[in-house]
């Protein structure tokens, strides 16, 4: 039955938007520290490993990226956890790793004063974060979904629009600090003070979530003595098939990420030319995606995401072939907002999906994972790759065949949900 036709009573209602602050909180920590780290990658390239050469803008983003590696470690261990012992557990476990890690980047010397060991230790902090990150998405998607008996991608849609709110942070702050500060002021202090204003998130996200009651749906069932067991053994097409449709969402969010450092590296624009674009993108996805949840509730959230997907697919390189031949900060802008566009509306009905795709005994597992892998290997390595790319090639267009690829890929996964699978 649609949930649309159920009734939900003032209390459910109010239970559900309480959900969403509790969930809300630790995923804008979590995706205000993982965007800052992209726009701050210039800066933090100086301070961590000094250098002009491509090896160092690689090792910042082989950086970036090491939390995606250990993401599927995370989302199995949390996953299963999640799925034992309950969505609230879970939450708050990931948001003290969360903030422990964010602590740790903020305090850290630099190159300067700890040779290589600052680079290490900048390692296992994105570890401890990759952690984290890795059981966030699964965990809080089935907070906020179970908690609420009607309008289930509306209220799942908030994971997405909380990264709207992180990217227009992020964005902004990292804009106002860049246009304000010397180049010294920047990599002295600058930098640090961005993470330490996200690190501010943690222990209000944690009280927040320490202090909400698990959700109606997990109480209701017995849990798996192994659910991660259970899901490879009899819900591993579906879990290859979520794998699939997270690509066009993650490389969305992490093509905004890159854009301003290959702006600056291979356009020549300014520092701070990226930025507007990036603002703009997340107030977008903050605005747009509760009206795509509410939108996916009445017409499934494959409707939506289908054509989204074929936009994505043949927007790709169009998107980069007119950024390189007119390299202008209103160009670059107009790109990033297309992007952001396409993002919302794939995005935000995505959660509510992968959501309705697993059971309650196995949700927490099958999310956490198909999400963390998606991630790991579609969007957190993407900024590395496509870096690589361009070098090798020499050609600025790449980025957006790349684009295009993982777009297509996602699509062939969304009409396979929808046809085998019967997803709405």
């Amino acid at each position: 039955m649609s949930t649309s036709t159920l009734t939900e009573t003032p209390a459910e209602r109010a239970r559900a938007r309480k959900a969403v602050v509790a969930a809300s909180l630790g995923n804008a920590l979590e995706w205000y520290d993982i965007v800052l780290f992209g726009f701050m990658a210039s800066t933090i390239t100086a301070v961590f490993y000094p250098g002009t050469s491509l090896a160092s803008t690689l090792m910042t983003w082989a950086t970036f990226g090491i939390t995606f590696v250990v993401r599927p470690l995370g989302a199995v261990l949390i996953g299963n956890y999640s799925d034992r012992h309950g969505r609230k557990a879970a939450l708050s476990l990931t948001i003290l790793l969360m903030t422990l890690g964010v602590f740790i980047i903020v305090v850290l010397p630099g190159a300067s004063v700890l040779g290589i060991w600052a680079a290490v230790i900048l390692a296992i902090a994105r570890i401890i974060q990759g952690i984290s990150a890795g059981g966030e998405f699964g965990s809080a998607t089935a907070f906020l979904t179970e908690n609420a008996k009607r309008g289930k991608g509306f209220y799942a849609s908030w994971q997405v629009a909380t990264q709207g709110v992180a990217m227009f942070m992020a964005a902004g702050i990292s804009w106002l600090l860049t246009s304000t500060l010397s180049t010294e002021a920047l990599q002295s202090w600058g930098w640090r003070l961005a993470f330490a204003i996200g690190l501010l998130i943690g222990p209000v996200g944690w009280y927040i979530r320490s202090k909400m009651t698990d959700t109606p749906e997990f109480e209701a069932v017995t849990p798996e003595k192994s659910p991660v067991r259970t899901l490879l053994s009899h819900h591993l097409g579906r879990l290859a098939t979520a794998f699939l449709i997270i690509a066009m969402a993650t490389i969305s969010v992490y093509l905004i990420t890159y854009l301003p450092q290959f702006a600056v590296r291979n356009l020549h624009l300014p520092a701070w030319a990226a930025f507007p674009g990036a603002v703009v993108a997340g107030v977008i996805t903050l605005v747009g995606s509760p009206f795509v949840g509410m939108l996916a509730d009445k017409v499934g959230p494959t409707t939506i995401m289908i054509p989204a997907a074929i936009a994505g697919v043949i927007a790709g390189p169009p998107i980069f072939l007119l950024l390189t031949n007119n390299p202008s900060i209103l160009m670059l802008t107009i790109c990033e907002i297309i992007v952001g566009i396409f993002m919302c509306f794939y995005f935000a009905p995505m959660p509510a999906l992968l959501s309705d795709f697993f059971p309650t005994v196995v949700r927490g597992s099958g999310m956490t994972i198909s999400y963390a892998f998606g991630v790991a290997i579609f969007g957190g390595f993407a900024p590395l790759i496509l870096s690589w790319l361009v070098g090798v090639t020499n050609v600025l267009t790449v980025p957006g065949f790349y684009y295009s690829a993982l777009c297509l890929l996602s699509l062939i996964a969304v009409i396979v949900a929808r046809k085998v699978f019967a997803q709405r």
